[in-house]
């Protein structure tokens, strides 16, 4: 039938959205056996799960292996919510399905599946050679801008009024991402042809985001070598139902918190963790580590007591700890971007394929034009996955020859706050099916923190 059609979910009379589709009632008890078939949509895609705009809920109705997954429909303090469930991998491969989902996640495009007989050498490959090529002017050049930069946003906090503080920190807060990124830069060994040098330039230029270079070199190392492994990977890593029952309370709480409302400075917590511990280390890395930790720790000995000395402990507020607070919101924000989707899987070592992490397993981001030039297009990823010897200079050159080559594979969306929502909300647990559950999947209670949030976050893109 035509129109809006009521039916008893959960003891509850619901509308669901118009849609041409035939149904036969079923007693309550067997809703999440009932079979909804859509007259309206190819076979391939009704067993991958179109999502039409559901009326009582606002979010989107999600039909899966043409079963009608409850969204998961369940009572929520005497109401309906839903949470919109990922589709099986194979329903990728259907174009309708990818573009139904794109709009549902926030995305330009779902990029088709990679073969199997793809090789990240066969991308690699498809490059030009030029985007290889280290050009010193260009590279000092980033050196310049983020140096003009930070000083100008240093200026304005001096002489903004306490109601423009907020944006004179955000703008601080961007260039100093310039810093990270010539840093990271150096890291892949695409700064300079003197290796001494960029170790160097890599060392200073993380020491006002108390980022020790060596630890956090050898860290990501791994993750791009691992990226989306199960287990191996290191950034962002989605989490384990068994481990995370075995959670004393308030670490599920901080966990919730961390990966809902606060996750656009979860970085500040993988900071903490990851690079201060020597034990996390090899014994021949260690050296390394030990002379990154002097030099963050020599900085904090010596600039931070001088800036508080000259402009007190307001001043070092204003001018490190928001604009660091600033650094890390794109930090985070970046990374989970460039990670973090509803049909991105994490693989177990057996099942992982480095192209299908590399090309189709991350994420290519448009942000305002002002961010990209002072944060290096480090939003330009896909190319930094497919190979780390590229530099931040030419990664735009590196993003037109793989959209030409294998655009059809690419994932891509500009920043929006359903992309955010869809990963703040959706994204927490592993699942082997679904890629991704949330905290509050398959409770009768939903999150005291992550329900309310979806509430709250819009849901533009």
């Amino acid at each position: 039938m035509q129109g809006t059609m009521a039916a008893s979910v959960c003891g509850y009379r619901v509308a669901l959205p118009k849609a041409s589709i035939n149904c036969r009632a079923q007693p309550k008890a067997k809703l999440s056996s009932q079979v909804v078939r859509s007259a309206g949509l190819k076979s391939s895609a009704r067993r991958a799960a179109g999502s039409l705009g559901s009326k009582f809920t606002g979010e989107p109705v999600v039909y899966q292996h043409a079963r009608f997954d409850p969204l998961e429909l369940k009572r929520r303090n005497g109401g309906i919510y839903a949470i919109a469930a990922p589709v099986a991998p194979y329903a990728l491969e259907d174009a309708e399905v990818r573009a139904r989902l794109a709009e549902e996640y926030g995305f330009q495009q779902i990029g088709e599946p990679v073969p199997e007989n793809v090789t990240l050498k066969n991308v690699i490959d498809s490059l030009p050679k030029e985007v290889f090529e280290i050009n010193n002017f260009k590279a000092w050049r980033t050196v310049a801008i983020t140096a003009v930069s930070y000083t100008l946003a240093l200026f304005l906090i001096s002489k903004s009024p306490w109601y423009l503080l907020p944006f004179a920190w955000a703008y601080a807060g961007t260039a100093a991402t310039g810093l990270f990124v010539i840093g990271h830069d150096c890291a892949h060994k695409c700064f300079s042809k003197n290796k001494l040098l960029e170790d160097i330039v890599g060392t200073i230029a993380m020491m006002p985001l108390i980022y020790p270079y060596e630890p956090w070199r050898f860290k990501h190392d791994r993750h791009h070598a691992k990226t989306n492994m199960l287990v191996e990977d290191t950034a962002w890593h989605p989490v384990m139902r068994k481990e995370w029952e075995n959670y004393p309370k308030p670490l599920k709480s901080f966990m919730e918190w961390g990966m809902g409302p606060l996750r656009p400075w979860a970085s500040i917590g993988h900071w903490a963790l990851w690079h201060f511990d020597l034990k996390k280390y090899r014994p021949s890395e260690q050296n390394r580590v030990k002379t990154s930790l002097a030099a963050v720790f020599g900085f904090m000995a010596v600039v931070w007591p001088l800036i508080i000395w000259k402009f007190g402990v307001v001043g070092w507020v204003n001018y490190w700890l928001m604009p660091w607070l600033g650094y890390h919101f794109w930090m985070s924000t970046f990374t989970m971007v460039h990670h973090t989707a509803p049909h991105i899987p994490f693989k177990d070592v057996k099942d992982w394929n480095s192209a299908a992490a590399q090309l189709g397993g991350t994420v290519h981001c448009d942000y305002p034009k002002w961010v990209e030039v002072l944060c290096h297009d480090i939003s330009v990823h896909i190319p930094h996955h497919v190979s780390q010897k590229i530099p931040s200079y030419n990664l735009r050159m590196a993003h037109d020859s793989i959209e030409k080559n294998w655009g059809k594979h690419v994932n891509k969306c500009t920043w929006n706050w359903r992309l955010m929502k869809t990963i703040m909300t959706q994204c927490h647990f592993y699942d082997e099916e679904k890629n991704y559950a949330p905290f509050d999947d398959g409770l009768e209670v939903e999150s005291k923190v992550i329900g309310p949030l979806r509430k709250v976050m819009p849901n533009t893109a």
